[in-house]
């Protein structure tokens, strides 16, 4: 096959037009963020990156590390630990044993503070160990703007995160399904304890909007309220937000909504392949006339406003037949912003036929020298009739 020069449709269409031209979110979060939960992309941003206390966000490192370091069904025996009756926690007994599944559940549901003790004495021997573990796997996250003090996220000067970071975090956290099945949970049961424990998510969102999918509140006299939350729209789109130092639970959560809503809105869903749309046209060898090359499959994309797509077609730009309807010929590949997401098989689209033996004359050595060839043809063949014929009567 030859192949055809790379056909680049610049500007095919601006992935999304402008979403109802919305306004940017106005939050009272001393810190915020939006970012596209698909690749990282910032979409909206608020003192990103200054340093601010987390409160129970911390939980989120020491879920990663849970994650990482031990498996579901393991059984940890719960240590001494003196919690504040302010504290939240689910009340674990000194020498209690649990599984990690249900101490994850309590430390993303419930935030209980104990089960994150738990959890960090269990898997690195010692709190002081974990913290360190946390910030080592901060470090390696690149996390710059990020340091803990404690595994539970109780006021502390070194203990503290940006936006971005925590943006970042969860987003890798999302990516693991048990993670994001946990924190879309509106209640769980823990049934390894002593005694059997109901706990609710303490992210009221999950249960009052079911298309917010998570992730993690906190407070405390420093951090203020805090929250990242996640979330997925009809279009395909999936954000993840930031609030960080809000005056007060019910600000957190309408600053979260306002942001998780303005990010969904940035997305569109685009018909960028039709299957009985041409892409490029090639020549039939040996015949005057071409074969529409089309994708085997249409392709729907979600795309962020200001994307722009493009498509490279590789294509031949002449074709040999016979061959059939929908044999692979080429293929086109979607690029957003730059970078494939995307590549589909081009086909034929209808049957490509043989040229036959006169096209090929025709086409090699063109009319006159065809018909001359033709009648020197004919003129041999009525020779060689009348040789046969003189012998036929000399034979007689």
């Amino acid at each position: 096959l030859v192949l055809a020069a790379l056909v680049a449709l610049a500007a095919l269409l601006t992935a999304v037009p402008a979403a109802r031209a919305q306004r940017h979110p106005d939050v009272d979060a001393r810190a915020a963020i939006v970012i596209d939960a698909r690749d990282g992309e910032v979409m909206f941003a608020k003192a990103p990156d200054s340093r601010q206390a987390i409160a129970s966000t911390t939980k989120l490192m020491t879920a990663l590390l849970t994650l990482e370091r031990a498996d579901p069904d393991d059984v940890f025996t719960a240590p001494p630990y003196d919690a504040l009756p302010v504290e939240s926690q689910i009340n674990l007994r000194t020498g209690e044993r649990m599984t990690v599944a249900d101490l994850l559940e309590a430390l993303l549901l419930e935030s209980a503070n104990d089960a994150a003790v738990a959890l960090a004495e269990n898997i690195s021997g010692s709190r002081e160990q974990f913290v360190a573990d946390m910030n080592a796997r901060a470090g390696e996250l690149g996390l710059e703007g990020t340091s803990y003090a404690n595994p539970i996220g109780l006021d502390d000067p070194a203990n503290y995160s940006t936006a971005r970071d925590l943006a970042a975090l969860a987003r890798a956290l999302l990516r693991r399904p048990r993670f994001a099945r946990i924190v879309d949970m509106e209640v769980a049961r823990l049934d390894s304890g002593a005694t059997p424990r109901v706990i609710d998510n303490r992210n009221a969102l999950i249960a009052e909007h079911p298309w917010v999918s998570g992730v993690k509140t906190g407070h405390t006299l420093q951090a203020g309220y805090v929250l990242v939350g996640s979330a997925a729209g009809r279009s395909g789109g999936r954000v993840i937000s930031v609030v960080l130092g809000e005056p007060s639970e019910p600000a957190r959560d309408a600053d979260t909504l306002e942001l998780l809503r303005w990010g969904l809105s940035r997305f569109r869903r685009v018909r960028v392949l039709r299957p009985a749309r041409a892409l490029a046209r090639a020549e039939i060898e040996y015949r005057d006339e071409t074969a529409r090359l089309v994708p085997r499959s249409g392709v729907v994309l979600t795309l962020r406003a200001g994307q722009r797509l493009r498509r490279r077609v590789r294509a031949p730009e002449e074709l040999e037949g016979p061959l059939p309807a929908g044999r692979r010929v080429g293929s086109v590949t979607l690029l957003v912003d730059g970078r494939a997401v995307r590549r589909v098989a081009v086909v034929t689209a209808a049957e490509v036929p043989e040229a036959g033996t006169l096209r090929v004359l025709t086409s090699v050595l063109g009319v006159p020298l065809t018909s001359l060839l033709a009648l020197a043809i004919l003129l041999a063949a009525v020779l060689a009739v009348r040789r046969l014929r003189t012998r036929y009567r000399i034979v007689r």
